[in-house]
């Protein structure tokens, strides 16, 4: 079964879109923050879907997580933020994001 990692430290919210992603069949698994987000998605990189990562995290901010898994893996990263900024977004997109919510 495939797997959706969300990287966010925001716990309510995780819990909202664990739910989400489960009514859709997938294993949602949730990292509050960057560091424990690095350690999931290296640990699950073969059967994973799809990353929804945030940008403000506790520890690594999301364009951090998000350079090192593009070290390793292309699979596809949501990045999700609150942040209407549009240099960040097109910092994230140049990083290799596939898009943004």
């Amino acid at each position: 079964m495939n797997k959706v990692i969300i990287i966010d430290d925001d716990k309510e919210l995780c819990f909202l879109m664990k739910k989400c992603v489960e009514q859709e069949n997938y294993i949602a698994m949730i990292a509050n923050s960057g560091a424990e987000g690095l350690r999931i998605a290296s640990e699950n990189s073969d059967d994973c879907s799809l990353i929804i990562l945030d940008i403000m995290l506790p520890d690594l901010d999301g364009f951090q997580v998000l350079q090192k898994i593009r070290q390793t893996s292309n699979v596809p990263i949501l990045m999700l933020t609150a942040k209407s900024d549009e240099e960040d977004k097109v910092s994230g997109l140049r990083m290799g994001a596939d898009d943004y919510l």
